[in-house]
């Protein structure tokens, strides 16, 4: 994919129109704010930059612990279907789709027993199941141009189609979760979305969904939220993607050992290098969201 092919693919999926916000979300904001956190002495925040203030710090915590934790199932689900599609054939194969769709079901189970709470678990299901249906019905190839595409492209599309209808009628049969992270590299590599693009996006709009929940929660007004976005979210979303872009799972490479005593085994499974969360307040706050009076958003 040439780079202007690229960039019209990030403008589609930065449309504030399409599931890829936070649109009944605020990641953990609403409850931070309710519980007295947005001030260092309790009380509610006063002069508009401190409001600012609060929230860009907000942000960058609550970023750096998404991006340490969603990141590696990110990359190892776009590395998975990258593989599927460089596999397409005439007529296409059943064996590699049934071999992703086993290993995104393991990544699938990995991320819900590695989110710590119920809200954050539900949100993530919410917006990665609207993903797989955003792809389907939004991003497949209409009927009026298919005539346009070649051979391999059509493979590719098949495949693609099978994985995605497969994946979906696992999550309503209740074998696998659709979480956020896995369907976004899902989606990112189907429409041929380089990894280090799809990474940096995806902590983009994680941070643009916090920015519009502080808006819609009168926090902060739009015309603070885009000063936030250029100068403030960029070189913070930069940061966590050069930190967080290589990290992964571990899960393949424990799947191909067969002993856990193994030198492969201690090097690249058990590792600093995985997923993990590093902000506790943050989580602990978002797990009480549901035990407030009243709630702006669902999560």
């Amino acid at each position: 994919m040439d780079s202007d092919e690229e960039a019209y693919i990030l403008l589609l999926l930065s449309d504030g129109n399409l599931p890829t916000g936070a649109f009944v979300a605020s990641a953990g904001l609403e409850s931070f704010v309710t519980h007295g956190f947005m001030s260092p002495s309790g009380g509610p925040p006063g002069k508009k930059h401190d409001k600012l203030e609060f929230t860009t710090e907000f942000i960058r915590d609550s970023l750096a612990s998404y991006a340490r934790t969603a990141l590696p199932f990110v990359s190892d689900a776009h590395t998975l279907v990258q593989d599927v599609l460089a596999s397409a054939t005439t007529p296409p194969s059943e064996a590699p789709t049934a071999n992703a769709l086993r290993d995104l079901q393991a990544l699938d189970d990995l991320y819900e027993v590695m989110t710590l709470n119920h809200v954050a678990r539900r949100a993530s299901k919410t917006q990665g199941v609207a993903l797989l249906s955003l792809y389907s019905k939004g991003f497949t190839r209409p009927a009026v141009v298919q005539g346009t595409k070649d051979a391999h492209e059509s493979d590719k599309d098949v495949q693609m189609g099978s994985l995605v209808d497969k994946l979906k009628l696992a999550v309503r049969r209740e074998e696998t979760f659709g979480h956020l992270p896995i369907c976004w590299g899902i989606l990112t590599a189907a429409l041929g979305l380089s990894l280090g693009r799809s990474q940096f996006l995806h902590l983009f709009l994680y941070a643009r969904g916090v920015l519009s929940a502080a808006v819609r929660m009168n926090i902060i007004g739009p015309y603070g939220a885009q000063q936030l976005l250029l100068h403030a979210v960029r070189p913070l979303v930069t940061q966590e993607a050069k930190r967080c872009g290589s990290l992964r799972t571990g899960l393949k490479e424990c799947s191909e050992s067969s002993d856990i005593s193994s030198e492969r085994f201690d090097n690249a499974v058990l590792t600093y290098n995985g997923p993990a969360n590093t902000w506790p307040l943050g989580e602990i706050l978002a797990g009480r969201h549901d035990l407030q009076h009243s709630r702006v958003f669902n999560s």
